[in-house]
């Protein structure tokens, strides 16, 4: 393995990878160096995400969830393929065609980064394979089928736990063998830098979007801005909007059962050096919640020394909590969300402030059958 010498956030980041990966990410680093900024490269995302995805997203004020104050939710739901790693997806494929290569592949935990970047290949005809683990691609069977009718080939990962975890494990282990042709499209802000930096930079929109849009309907800044976290990468995309405004609380919602910032330990997971779950000898701990895509031992670098700064604050959520959340939306605004967002709207009655942003970063179509027999089970049915 192959140590950086300096890391990206403090002390954490950095590249922790077999040498054979270190030229493709050399290329990587210098081509987004290149590209993060070159008119053309901007000009293609920019128009993809309008005309494709449907970006800009709208922020919907949800007046009877939370009565009494200003609850805003900028509605990633509403993106092509339904959530925000599309942002991310199409930026990165457009970014590996320009490197040429032919083949693309991808881990997934709740599917949605699955589906999002097998719907990027079928944009441009890039061979596409997404790796899953067994268990949740039985929570998630809808995704699934979609990724079969966009074209993906949809790789079952049977080991460990059989979650998302074990699939970037198997994907990065496709990418040793085969990196000559195949760019890795990681769906969130984790692994080997530069993808924390690259995958922000493309998440970032939903930032930028949300502070224009807030500042255009109430006249300030919220007083909080609320996202899930599992990898992070729809957090440390709206914290990018309101990071430098000291007088905007940030609050990251994890999975009780996989709070890697909330009760983790440093080490090092899939490429970098971030908060992790671990025992005492430092062996990967199991993580779980009922949401797959929360459902991850780590999170992102950024999002760990955010935390260590006390720029950004991290609450645990449990899967009950999730679940009234689920419900209480739908019933309340006639807006499903995804239980990963369902996390980040369980805790907006804990923060005191007026004006409140939360990402509401997909929606809940391929949860349904998971939510409804958590909520059966639970009696909240």
């Amino acid at each position: 393995m192959t140590t950086s010498e300096t890391e990206t956030f403090g002390i954490y980041g950095g590249r922790y990878v077999p040498e054979t990966l270190i030229p493709a990410l050399d290329e990587l680093t210098e081509a987004w160096t290149a590209l993060r900024d070159d008119p053309g490269y901007r000009a293609e995302v920019d128009g993809l995400l309008h005309t494709y995805v449907g970006r800009p997203s709208p922020l919907t004020l949800a007046e009877r969830f939370a009565p009494g104050r200003r609850l805003y939710l900028k509605r990633e739901d509403l993106n092509h393929t339904g959530a925000h790693k599309i942002n991310n997806a199409i930026g990165q494929v457009v970014l590996a065609r320009r490197l040429g290569k032919t083949r693309i592949i991808a881990e997934t935990g709740a599917g949605q980064h699955g589906v999002a970047t097998a719907t990027a290949c079928a944009r441009f005809g890039l061979e596409c394979v997404v790796y899953m683990g067994s268990e949740d691609m039985r929570r998630q069977a809808p995704n699934v089928e979609r990724m079969h009718l966009l074209g993906a080939s949809v790789q079952p990962v049977e080991f460990g736990t059989r979650t998302l975890k074990e699939a970037t494990s198997e994907a990065i282990r496709d990418w040793i063998t085969n990196v000559a042709t195949t760019h890795y499209v990681i769906g969130s802000c984790v692994g080997p830098a530069p993808y924390p930096d690259l995958v922000r930079d493309l998440q970032a929109v939903i930032g930028r979007e949300a502070r224009e849009q807030v500042l255009a309907v109430e006249g300030r800044l919220p007083d909080a801005v609320l996202a899930c976290v599992g990898g992070g990468s729809n957090a440390i995309g709206m914290f990018a909007g309101f990071v430098d405004d000291p007088g905007v609380r940030l609050v990251g919602v994890e999975a009780a059962g996989a709070a890697s910032l909330g009760s983790g330990r440093t080490g090092v997971l899939h490429g970098s050096r971030s908060s992790i779950l671990a025992d005492p000898d430092g062996q990967i701990a199991d993580a779980h919640s009922i949401s797959a895509g929360l459902d991850y031992p780590g999170v992102g670098p950024e999002h760990a020394f955010l935390r260590d700064t006390g720029r950004a604050e991290y609450l645990p959520c449990t899967d009950e909590e999730a679940l009234r959340a689920f419900a209480r939306l739908s019933r309340t605004e006639g807006i499903i969300p995804a239980l990963e967002p369902a996390h980040a709207l369980a805790k907006v009655d804990e923060i005191e402030a007026d004006l409140v942003l939360v990402c509401l970063s997909g929606r809940g179509d391929k949860d349904l059958d998971e939510a409804l027999r958590g909520m059966r089970e639970r009696g909240l049915a």
